[in-house]
């Protein structure tokens, strides 16, 4: 969880040794183009995911690796712990997966010229610098007015209905198809 009485934490201590966790927000990406990589295997994302964001491989067992991998995600990547939904008799509820409406490889045109604009940051400028967390918050809460937010909006927007929307509805459908993502196509 972000809290502004806090620093943000950037390092992990594993088996006695504190390792400095890099969590600028292009290397974060790299490490999200490793794990999201089809053609390595698991163990070869969990190795070279932790070389990208500790510059090492702790010597630990296999399992001692992955509970590692897991952590750095849920607790450095991911942020924001929320609680699972359970029902009466204590089972999870299922969780509602939503379509993404950004791509932060596809959309970098859009996302760096919305910084730019709202914010006066120069992404290129703020590699190895600018933390994964901060990013994502600049992100999500960018002024309506940004390309990247407009966007966003147009791949949410659900299509109007009734006979008198039909132009709108198609103007809409137009837009929805341009910035469509390919999973939506």
């Amino acid at each position: 969880m972000f809290e502004l009485n806090k620093k943000l934490e950037t390092e992990v201590e594993i088996k006695g040794q504190v390792y400095s966790v890099n969590m600028a927000f292009d290397n974060i990406m790299n490490f999200i183009e490793i794990v999201d990589n089809i053609h390595l295997h698991d163990l070869e994302k969990i190795h070279l995911g932790l070389k990208q964001l500790l510059g090492a491989i702790p010597e630990l067992s296999t399992d001692e690796l992955v509970k590692v991998f897991n952590g750095i995600i849920t607790n450095f990547i991911h942020g924001d712990k929320k609680e699972v939904a359970v029902d009466l008799e204590g089972n999870p509820m299922p969780i509602k997966v939503e379509k993404p409406i950004q791509d932060l490889k596809l959309d970098a045109p859009y996302i760096f010229v919305s910084f730019k604009q709202a914010y006066g940051i120069d992404l290129i400028a703020e590699q190895g610098k600018l933390d994964w967390r901060l990013f994502k918050i600049y992100l999500r809460e960018l002024p309506e007015e940004t390309r990247m937010k407009q966007i966003m909006g147009i791949r949410s927007q659900k299509l109007p209905s009734g006979k008198s929307m039909a132009k709108e509805r198609e103007r809409i459908s137009k837009l929805k198809r341009i910035y469509a993502l390919p999973e939506d196509e």
